[in-house]
């Protein structure tokens, strides 16, 4: 292989990471609006999806600054960032596993047990 094309085949690499990690975080601000939206639609898991939304929008913001680094752990502050997003992640998927294995509900003050009939 020639150095020219070499050469080439590098920068088609080097293009295809900046967009692929471009539509990945298009994908997980995306998922991040669908929770925003979810928690304005749905009061049971308001809380939840008010906690993981801005999370997610912040996970897809990490993958355009690695787009420009190169590297999801470089510099540091970037892989504690994607770190801490995947944390939370994690931890709201057990709370949630736990809900749909014991049935349990998050615990939602009703507007209709709220409002008084004259």
């Amino acid at each position: 292989m020639s150095a020219l094309s070499m050469r080439n085949l590098l920068f088609s690499y080097d293009a295809m990471f900046v967009i692929g990690n471009q539509a990945e975080a298009c994908l997980w601000i995306a998922i991040g609006i669908g929770f925003l939206i979810g928690a304005w639609l749905r009061p049971t898991h308001r809380r939840r999806c008010a906690l993981l939304f801005p999370v997610f929008i912040a996970f897809g913001i990490s993958d355009l600054v690695e787009a420009t680094t190169g590297a999801w752990w470089r510099p540091w502050w970037l892989l504690v960032w994607k770190g801490v997003c995947v944390l939370v992640f994690l931890c709201a998927l057990v709370v949630y596993a736990r809900e749909r294995r014991t049935g349990a509900t998050p615990v939602v003050p009703s507007p209709e047990r709220n409002s008084t009939s004259d």
